[in-house]
């Protein structure tokens, strides 16, 4: 868990101001990872955050850099401390839950891009999907119900699969 201290000076780095909010949001994903907007007004229900606000409050936490944003296939926005460090996310396609995974590599980015791209890369996402280890030992039917969506880049597995 962060303290007040240390969210205060989170957030003057990033350049923004110190409100009673920003600091309940920040402390909240030092506890909590992964989370949405609509979660983080739940987990700072005590400061009494609104929705609006909560949605205001990440996408100036973003901007600064203090936050990641996770765009997950079929469900929404998730929030992370953005710690600077190297890792990547897998997400199981049953039960939803998130999970980091360390890059193997010390470089970042931990991928490298084509030689050609004429881009500096300063980020590489991967996101794995599978199923994870509660998820493979429990039937289908005890599965959650919400698992999410494919997107249009998923590879369409063969017939009969």
């Amino acid at each position: 868990m962060t303290t007040d201290l240390a969210a205060s000076l989170l957030l003057q780095r990033g350049g923004l101001r110190v409100t009673r909010q920003r600091i309940a949001v920040i402390e909240s994903l030092a506890d909590h990872r992964h989370v949405t907007a609509d979660e983080l007004v739940k987990l700072s229900a005590g400061v009494g955050i609104s929705r609006q606000a909560a949605f205001v409050i990440v996408a100036d936490l973003t901007r600064a850099h203090l936050l990641r944003r996770l765009d997950l296939p079929g469900q929404p926005a998730r929030y992370e401390l953005d710690l600077g460090d190297n890792h990547h996310h897998a997400v199981c396609t049953s039960c939803g839950r998130v999970t980091d995974v360390a890059c193997v590599g010390t470089e970042v980015p931990c991928i490298l891009p084509p030689h050609d791209l004429g881009m500096s890369i300063e980020v590489a996402e991967v996101l794995y999907r599978g199923l994870c280890s509660e998820c493979r030992t429990s039937p289908p039917a005890s599965r959650r119900a919400t698992a999410p969506s494919r997107s249009r880049t998923d590879p369409v597995p063969p017939e009969g699969a």
